[in-house]
């Protein structure tokens, strides 16, 4: 009798147990930027000597497909794309933008400022939280010129094409230049 239960509590227990949770690509999405040439609005433009750098940030992100990937402190991205992480505790984060960054001459800044609202999501006990981000519309991106103004290199011409920032598998904002 005493086997009898052991084999029932036994199987109850096991019939109980939960697969193991694997956190596989839900983690918090970044803003993915996409460069285009605005004499061609469909085709994509490769963008060379790129730095970006966030407000408050100590490093640059290079963007800079003559990089090696061992290169410290640098980023490789594809040459026409750009993943930059949003401020999670915050409802704006603002990045300075260098097109010809490695020219002391022929450098030109500009700043994006991103305005959105973070919404902490549960994915799984394994994976916990991610935040995912709504892009405020309007005014959910800012153009402004660096401290010293010079010609916008952006050209102003900024298409939002997702509002709601939930993956990295599609692309958030097109910017034209």
């Amino acid at each position: 009798m005493k086997k009898i239960v052991a084999l029932i509590l036994l199987l109850i227990s096991l019939s109980s147990c939960e697969k193991d949770d694997i956190c596989v690509d839900e983690t918090t999405p970044r803003l993915i930027i996409e460069f285009y040439d605005i004499t061609n609005p469909a085709a994509l433009k490769p963008v060379l000597n790129l730095t970006a750098k966030g407000e408050g940030a100590a490093d640059f992100m290079v963007f800079n497909t003559s990089l090696t990937a061992t290169d410290p402190n640098r980023y490789l991205f594809n040459g026409s794309k750009l993943a930059l992480p949003l401020k999670l505790n915050d409802t704006i984060t603002k990045y300075s933008l260098v097109l010809n960054s490695t020219s002391l001459t022929a450098s030109n800044e500009d700043f994006l400022e991103f305005h959105y609202t973070p919404e902490n999501v549960f994915v799984s006990r394994a994976c916990g939280y991610k935040t995912i981000f709504q892009l405020n519309s309007p005014g959910g991106v800012l153009l402004t010129d660096s401290a010293a103004p010079d010609t916008f290199w952006i050209q102003q011409n900024i298409n939002i094409q997702k509002y709601s920032i939930t993956t990295e598998d599609e692309t958030h904002i097109k910017i034209y230049f």
